[in-house]
């Protein structure tokens, strides 16, 4: 009780200030706003999350660069762990090589993505000396594209080290003595892998899958980098509503920041659930 009652300072001014912003946030989506004339409920501006051609096509633009950064984030971090697990017990060098990626910050990863793999990175005027592009620009478009290449391919260099070392963290812990307690059985390495070692991390990697999901769907630095003015991720398509000389578009851009707080709660809610299903009951999984 005492402790509890040592926080509550902390608590109040936390949950103050976070608490109030988010009340705040929604009563002025809800409609009432006075610097752009609305003194009335509504829900007009959640609505022009569905008839807003621009938000709608972002809302799926997000949700699709989203899944795909993490399913191939999450594909390669598990390759990756089982690749270099034998190599990797007990290297410090490789355990380093895998957490410098998530050091980098993504602003930095994004101007390096910019100088190696656009029309005029490096790459580009490699295959231009070498005689395999007449110029640089004729290097296929991969950054600042319409279908968000860039983007995710920023994300995946970015997280794809994660998940592999949740992944080598897992393997090293609970998967070793179940592998070989199977292959005593006579699993094959395909078997050992389907019904021991991957529900023995999937509790591990749906989790880092989640939060790579989450990170992703409400961005902006990398996608306002890296994408483009139309079609944009939402987080991009918030900010530039929300600074918007026009006040009346504001109420819009934080109807869609609640939208995206709602997807992030919902998330979590998802992880907390999934994670304590997996754990309790691995085997109904697989």
């Amino acid at each position: 009780m005492r402790r509890a009652l040592s926080l509550l300072p902390v608590l109040l001014v936390i949950g103050g200030l976070f608490g109030g912003g988010l009340v705040l946030a929604l009563v002025q989506s809800l409609g009432y706003f006075a610097p752009a004339g609305e003194h009335s409920f509504t829900l007009a501006h959640y609505q022009a999350l569905v008839w807003d051609k621009e938000i709608r096509f972002s809302v799926l633009l997000t949700f699709a660069l989203g899944s795909v950064s993490t399913i191939i984030s999450a594909v390669l971090g598990v390759s990756l762990a089982l690749a270099f697990r034998g190599v990797a017990k007990g290297n410090r060098i490789l355990t380093a090589l895998l957490q410098v990626p998530i050091g980098v910050p993504h602003l930095a990863m994004a101007i390096v993505l910019i100088d190696v793999a656009g029309q005029s990175g490096l790459v580009a005027r490699i295959l231009h000396v070498l005689g395999f592009a007449a110029v640089p620009a004729a290097f296929p478009e991969l950054i600042n594209d319409r279908y968000g290449i860039g983007i995710a391919a920023a994300y995946v260099l970015k997280e794809t080290p994660l998940i592999a070392l949740v992944a080598l963290a897992m393997l090293r812990r609970v998967a070793e003595e179940y592998e070989l307690v199977a292959a005593t059985l006579g699993a094959s390495n395909w078997q050992r892998f389907r019904h021991v070692t991957l529900p023995l991390i999937a509790p591990a990697i749906v989790s880092a899958s989640l939060l790579v999901f989450a990170f992703v769907f409400g961005a902006f630095e990398i996608p306002y980098v890296l994408g483009r003015p139309y079609p944009a991720m939402l987080g991009v398509i918030a900010q530039r509503r929300f600074m918007s000389i026009d006040l009346v578009e504001r109420p819009d851009a934080i109807a869609v920041a609640v939208f995206m707080s709602a997807v992030s709660t919902l998330l979590i809610w998802a992880y907390l659930r999934l994670s304590r299903h997996l754990i309790g009951d691995r085997p109904a999984l697989f």
